[in-house]
Order: structure tokens, then C-alpha cells, then sequence
């Protein structure tokens, strides 16, 4: 206790204690220490030594560590300046439709004591992944892979549903489906609308789904080469990637690539396997093998893709259909081969019901030999999502296919409880297992049904009645199909969605009839959103293909920037848009340089000072370099918003509504809990603020926030004039990402002038003419509406 004391009295003064004229300079606190010694304490009372009370006049000369004092990071009130910036300003994130969060928050069902019982992820723990895989292919029934926690909501909810309530509803599906095949929870696009559009840490989810679920295993969709980017990465990217998503929980890697093109897949799953996941090679279909006149994408087509794949060593072969377009006869005929030639290796299927014959392709597949099919939780099912969990659990009730697993599940598979590694020291005793129980499906989707409510802004629902059978003709991916939508209404085409889907076809039939799934299916995409924002035919495009300024995805595909697509490129287009640009050879990866982990980490460290930088953290700015530091810019002004409840995430709360965020929202730290009322917003000052008023457990507290709705109705951003020649505008709404040249300098025609992007979709203007630049309008990062003047050519 004088100890203490000492310590409480004068921190600077005993950092000498002990130290005589033999002894080291004394360590000199940084400036802070003086002001405070809260930080210093902190380290003190969290030392192991001193914890243990055999401290003496030495410890501080011994724990030279005490002094790496970290400034408070003062989350309560970064906190409240979010809700302020949300309560003045609306959502930071972006929000496709005008619509407001339910205010009621959907009822976790009833969870029961102790750990859930033991799952598929157990035999995997216990025999690896080639034991996995016969235990898989030796299981009598149908398995069920359940993708609510990702491509659900990825192609429902635009992926924004946020980790808050993946968590609530976690427990249930460890303790009541244990029997699921796996979880898909992570991969696709989750990876970058975390960071970019929900400000949370993507490895975060996934420790804490891990620890929340630690008897199912988990599924992952990585890109191949691109991993869980858009484009590709060096090879050593992908590895070490693969390797810390197995560490921190991933068990199956369901690898594809957006071509089908076989270099950029065998890598991706060399990286899989190497990290000691199980591989699950993905070939992607499109197209339709019971059609005899469709000739590019036949059944030859995928058998002889699959030989590759199964030589190569996949653990499991998947079908990814995408788009939905797998008809039942087509599935008959497909899995039918494919569990002819290879009858040996588990067979699992992907599908969306944007046609709604999901179902009946599913059970068709199954019928055909397939093992598992992907599902999702009926709330969450159905349209551009997968087909409903409860329907294929009541269509096989009775059958050989029968989901409720009333035989025994595999080799060791049991009813003990799960004990994670290193302590499951001895298996658990086979059993059967109860299965899936449809009262329980209804359980799972009555929450979703509720949750969904809180993303009333981003459902498919508010521009989408129902699904579309005209997928067969258009093929447009379920989880870009409402991605589409709203990104068309972002850029003003929502009322020309379907010209959009037209020009689709259209788009692909120029690129050359592609495999379309990302980041193919987004070029795709662009190139239609494009041919409508500027009313562009097919002719029109391959007549001044020489002359357009096309989206940079379309050109880096042209390229060769993903790889080599079947049949090859598109002649003459290709050479007309590319000129003299650049060609990559063979796969793009090879080329690149390894990425330098170590200088990385040390840029970050720099570079985000008061942030902490973990070896996730740097595998995500890898990744996603610009929407990293975007995410920590904006977790050092805010704070973990990643607590908030959802409806205060995105809308803040109302005048007077009192809320305490810790078990309903937010606990920043261990035992800290956060008493939060909202009392008064203030009127506009000269300076365009706004004082908010918080009630912080039980202090006042205010903040200044500035309006940028107020700020943007005084500001007028000139148009456009068609008829003047030397004034470029906006082709189409967007924030400006680049500008490629100054006032007063010399420029020829075709010339970059700048870089704008809508909703990932990036756009060089080009200009029309040669000339000087008289005048920019624009700085980088600046909001413009189609026709806003970029700037004027003389």
C-alpha cells in the first residue's frame, strides 16, 4: 500500500527510485505523464509482477514498459460526436432509398444454459480436412449450408447488416443447428462494406461469431487471386491472408474466380490449403447445359474444369450459381455427371431464387447426388437471396434427403458438449442428433424477420416486389442484382432499371459473353450503367469504342488486369478501346512485387499514431489501402461505433430519449457503461454549427456540429452548358476520387481530365478536345450531380 502511495504522490519522482550513480539515465515520462498519472497507474496495476505483490525499490528499473503510456482515447465523447453528426447531418453511411429504421428491435429466442453440442466442426478439429470431406461424402441425408450471416443479407440488404446483430442472434444457431454443414459469415463483399460503409473491423466479426459459435463450422467465399478484393494481389498477399483468417476462426474456403480462369483459382486454393482450411474449389456457372444451342458454356465445359480442380486436390467441388439460372433439368444433368466421374468427392451447390425455382433446382440437385445446398433462414430467403431453409427442410422431411438428420451424422460425430482446442482432450461419444427442428427454423426466422426492419433503407424490397424470371436472359448475379438497383437510383437511372438489365446483355455480349460474378460481373455492370447514362446501343459503343471514356473497370479488364477470360478477349473491341495501353500476359498476380508486410505495418504505425495496429489490421490495408485509412480516420474521430444499436447508428436518437448502451448497445470497456440522454439541438450559428446537448452519466456535455445539409443549400455548383464546347460536366452523380490536370495547362484529346466514383463504380472524363484548361471547378472529394461543371477547355 505505501507503494501505492508513492506511486499515487509522484510518478515522475519514483521513476528515480531505486537508481543510483552506476545505474542507466533515469527514463524521463513523456509530457502527458506530467499532467496526469492515470495512464501510468493503469500500467502499474496491469503489471503481472505487481498483480502478484513481489515488487521492491527495483520495479520500475525492471519495467521500463511502464513509461509506454497511452493518451486516452476518450471514446464516451468521440461517441457522442457521432450522434450529433447523425442527429444534425442524417446517416454518414450512405443510404440507397428514403427510409426510416423500425423502431423495434427484434426478441433473441430463448437460449439454454451450458455450451451447444458438438457439430461438423468437431470432426473437422479431430480429423482434418480430408476426414472432414469423407465424413461429409459417408453422411446419409441432405446438408444444409446456411448463408443468412453473409450473401443473405449481401444480396438483400446490400451487406449492410452490421455485426451487432449477427452477434444477438449467434448463440441460438450454435445451440439449435448444430447439424448445419456450415456457416457462411465472412468473405465476398463483407469485407469491404465493414470497413467502408458500417466503420467496423471485419476480423473482429469473425472472432467474435467464433467465439459465440464454436461448434459449426465456418465458410468463407474468397476470390481466388483477388481474395476478398476487386482486383489482384501478390502472391504472398493471398497467403498470408488465408493464413490469419484460419487463425482467427475460418475453417472452409470456398475459392472461385470471376473467369473461371484456372492460374488465379489454383492459387487461391494452394493459399487455403496451406493455411490448413478445408478447400472448396467453386467453379461458377452461367449459361445452360440443357440448352444445346447455348455452345460456349457446355457440360464438357464444367466436367473438364472440375478434372482440373479435383486433380489439383479441392477437398469439396462446389457449383456456384450465382445468378440462379441452374434450371432443374440442368441441375439433373450437371451434378448428375459430375457425381458420375467423381464419386468419391462431396458435391456442394450455390444457388439464388431470383427466379424462385430455387427450391425445385435444390431438390433436383439433390436427387442427382448432390451432399449440400446453400440456404437461408426463410426472413431472409427468396428473390435475389438463396432459397428458404424451412422449405427444404420440409420438402426432404420423409425422404432419403432428409435434412433432420435422424441417423447418425458421420464418424464421431455427437451430442458433447464443445470444448474448443486445446482443451478437447478427448472426442465425444457418436450419437444421434435431434437435427434440424422446423419450430426452430421459425424461431431463427421470426428474429430476422424483425432485425430486417432496421434496414428498411438498404432492403431490395423498396425498389424490388418480388423476383424476376428474366434472370435467365440477363444473368445479373443475386447479390449484385439489388446492388445494381440501388446504385442505379444513386446515378438517376432508377427509373431506367430496366433498360439497365437490357443493357446488361448488352454489355456482356461486348466483353465477350463472361462468366459474371465479382469482379467480372461489376465490369459488366458499369459498362451497362454507362451505355444508359450516356443512351450508348451495343453499335454505338463498338463504333467510337476509340473515343469513349469507359469506366477504368472496363479498361482494366480489357487489360488482362483479372485474368484471361474463356474464348479469350473481344477483337477489334479490345484493341480499339485500349490503343496503346498496356497488356498483361498470363496471370496478373505473377507479375507483382511481394508485398512488404513489415514496412506496412511500420507505415500504419506512423501514419495512425493513436490508433492501435494489429497483424489483422494490416492484412486489411493490403486489401483495401484507402478504405483502411478511411476507417481509421474515422474510428479516431468517432470511436467504435461498431456498439451503437443499429437504429442509433443510423439515425441517432430522438430529443429526450434516454438509452443506456451496454447490454442493449454499447460497453466500451470492461465494467465501463455509458448512461447517454439526448436533450436539445441548438440553432445554426454563423459558422454553419450546431450545438447538440447530451446528458452523459448524468453530466452535461455539448458539441459543436456543422450542418452540411445548410452549408450545401448556400452553396450553388454551376452547370454545365451543352452548347458551349469547352465546358465538361459530370457525366453522371459522384464524389471526384481524382484530378489529372491544372488551369493553364496544355491538353489533347481523348486526355484524362479527372476521376469520378458512384457507388464503387469509377469513371475517367476524358476530354472531347484539345485545348488549355482555362478554369477547375472541382476539388477532390467534392459531391457533384450529372451536368455540374468539372471545368472549361479554351
Amino acid at each position: 500500500s505505501a507503494w501505492v502511495l508513492v506511486l499515487l504522490a509522484d510518478p515522475e519522482g519514483c521513476a528515480g527510485v531505486g537508481r543510483g550513480s552506476g545505474q542507466r539515465p533515469p527514463l524521463t515520462p513523456p509530457p502527458s505523464a506530467l499532467q496526469t498519472n492515470i495512464p501510468f497507474l493503469q500500467n502499474v496495476l496491469g503489471n503481472d509482477q505487481f498483480l502478484r505483490g513481489t515488487v521492491d525499490t527495483q520495479f520500475i528499473d525492471e519495467n521500463p514498459d511502464l513509461f509506454n503510456l497511452r493518451a486516452g482515447q476518450n471514446r464516451a465523447q468521440k461517441l457522442l460526436h457521432y450522434l450529433g453528426h447523425v442527429m444534425v447531418n442524417g446517416p454518414i453511411t450512405p443510404i440507397p432509398v428514403n427510409a426510416r429504421p423500425s423502431s423495434i428491435d427484434p426478441v433473441v429466442p430463448s437460449v439454454p444454459l451450458g455450451a451447444p453440442t458438438s457439430g461438423f466442426r468437431d470432426v473437422l478439429l479431430r480429423k482434418g480436412p480430408s476426414g472432414f470431406a469423407k465424413a461429409i461424402r459417408h453422411h446419409k441425408g441432405l446438408l444444409l449450408m446456411d448463408t443468412t450471416f453473409r450473401d443473405a443479407h449481401q444480396s438483400l440488404l446490400a451487406t449492410r447488416v452490421r455485426t451487432h446483430d449477427l452477434k444477438k442472434i449467434a448463440p441460438f444457431v450454435a445451440h439449435n443447428f448444430s447439424s448445419l454443414f456450415s456457416i457462411e459469415n465472412w468473405g465476398g463483399a463483407t469485407f469491404d462494406v465493414a470497413m467502408r460503409f458500417l466503420y467496423e473491423c471485419p476480423w473482429r466479426r469473425l472472432q467474435e461469431l467464433r467465439e459465440l459459435i464454436p461448434n459449426i463450422p465456418f465458410q468463407m467465399l474468397l476470390r481466388g487471386a483477388n481474395a476478398v478484393g476487386y482486383t489482384n494481389y501478390p502472391d504472398n498477399s493471398v497467403f498470408k491472408f488465408c493464413q490469419v483468417a484460419k487463425e482467427n476462426g475460418m475453417d472452409i474456403f470456398r475459392v472461385f474466380d470471376s473467369l473461371n480462369y484456372l492460374p488465379n483459382m489454383m492459387l487461391g486454393m494452394e493459399a487455403a490449403g496451406q493455411a490448413g482450411g478445408v478447400v472448396e474449389a467453386a467453379i461458377s456457372y452461367t449459361g445452360d447445359v440443357a440448352d444445346p444451342s447455348r455452345t460456349k458454356y457446355t457440360l464438357d465445359y464444367y466436367l473438364d474444369l472440375a478434372e482440373e480442380l479435383v486433380k489439383a486436390g479441392t477437398h469439396i467441388l462446389a457449383i456456384k450459381d450465382m445468378a440462379g439460372v441452374l434450371k432443374p433439368r440442368a441441375s439433373a444433368l450437371l451434378v448428375g455427371a459430375l457425381r458420375e466421374r467423381f464419386p468419391s468427392v462431396p458435391l456442394h451447390i450455390h444457388t439464388h431464387d431470383t427466379s424462385g425455382a430455387g427450391v425445385a433446382s435444390m431438390l433436383a440437385c439433390a436427387a442427382a447426388g448432390a451432399d449440400i445446398v446453400d440456404v437461408a433462414v426463410d426472413a431472409m430467403s427468396g428473390m435475389t437471396s438463396q432459397p428458404s431453409m424451412g422449405a427444404m427442410v420440409a420438402c426432404t422431411r420423409g425422404t432419403e434427403h432428409d435434412t433432420g438428420l435422424s441417423k447418425q451424422c458421420g464418424a464421431g460425430f455427437g451430442e458433447a458438449p464443445i470444448i474448443p482446442p486445446p482443451f478437447h482432450t478427448h472426442p465425444p461419444t457418436p450419437s444421434l442428433s435431434a437435427g434440424i427442428q422446423m419450430e426452430k427454423v421459425f424461431d431463427y426466422s421470426e428474429y430476422w424477420e424483425v432485425a430486417r426492419g432496421l434496414y428498411a433503407a438498404f432492403d431490395c424490397t423498396a425498389t424490388m416486389k418480388s423476383g424476376n424470371a428474366d434472370v435467365y436472359e440477363n444473368e445479373i448475379p443475386g447479390g449484385q442484382y439489388t446492388n445494381l438497383h440501388f446504385q442505379a437510383h444513386s446515378m438517376g437511372l432508377g427509373h431506367k432499371f430496366k433498360e439497365v438489365k437490357k443493357a446488361y446483355v448488352e454489355a456482356n455480349k461486348l466483353l465477350g459473353d463472361l462468366i459474371k460474378v465479382t469482379p467480372s460481373s461489376k465490369i459488366v455492370g458499369d459498362l451497362a450503367q454507362f451505355m444508359v447514362q450516356n443512351n450508348l446501343k451495343r453499335e454505338d459503343v463498338e463504333a467510337q469504342a476509340d473515343e469513349l471514356s469507359f469506366p477504368l473497370s472496363v479498361v482494366g479488364f480489357l487489360q488482362g488486369s483479372i485474368g484471361i477470360p474463356y474464348g479469350g478477349f473481344p477483337e477489334p473491341f479490345r484493341s480499339k478501346v485500349l490503343k496503346d495501353l498496356p497488356r498483361i500476359e498470363g496471370r496478373p498476380g505473377a507479375s507483382l512485387p511481394p508485398m512488404d508486410f513489415v514496412k506496412l505495418e511500420q507505415d500504419l504505425r506512423q501514419k495512425h499514431e493513436e490508433e492501435e495496429i494489429t497483424p489483422e489490421d494490416v492484412l486489411s490495408a493490403a486489401m483495401y489501402p484507402k478504405v483502411f485509412d478511411e476507417f481509421k480516420e474515422f474510428t479516431a474521430n468517432f470511436g467504435p461505433v461498431e456498439c451503437l444499436n443499429t437504429r442509433l447508428f443510423l439515425e441517432g436518437p430522438k430529443i429526450a430519449e434516454e438509452f443506456e448502451v451496454c447490454a442493449h448497445g454499447v460497453e466500451l470497456e470492461r465494467g465501463k457503461t455509458l448512461h447517454i440522454k439526448a436533450l436539445a439541438l441548438g440553432d445554426i450559428n454563423r459558422a454553419g454549427q450546431r450545438e447538440v446537448f447530451f446528458e452523459l452519466n448524468g453530466q452535461l456535455r455539448s458539441i459543436l456540429v456543422k450542418d452540411t445539409k445548410a452549408m450545401k443549400e448556400m452553396h450553388f455548383h454551376p452547370k454545365a452548358l451543352k452548347d458551349v464546347k469547352g465546358q465538361i460536366g459530370a457525366p453522371m452523380p459522384g464524389k471526384v476520387i481524382d484530378i489529372k490536370v491544372k488551369e493553364g495547362a496544355a491538353i489533347a484529346k481523348g486526355q484524362p481530365l479527372c476521376v469520378l466514383s458512384a457507388m464503387k463504380m469509377e469513371t475517367v472524363v476524358n476530354s472531347p478536345l484539345s485545348g488549355t484548361i482555362k478554369k477547375v471547378y472541382v476539388k477532390p472529394d467534392m459531391s457533384l450531380e450529372g451536368d455540374d461543371l468539372i471545368l472549361e477547355i479554351e
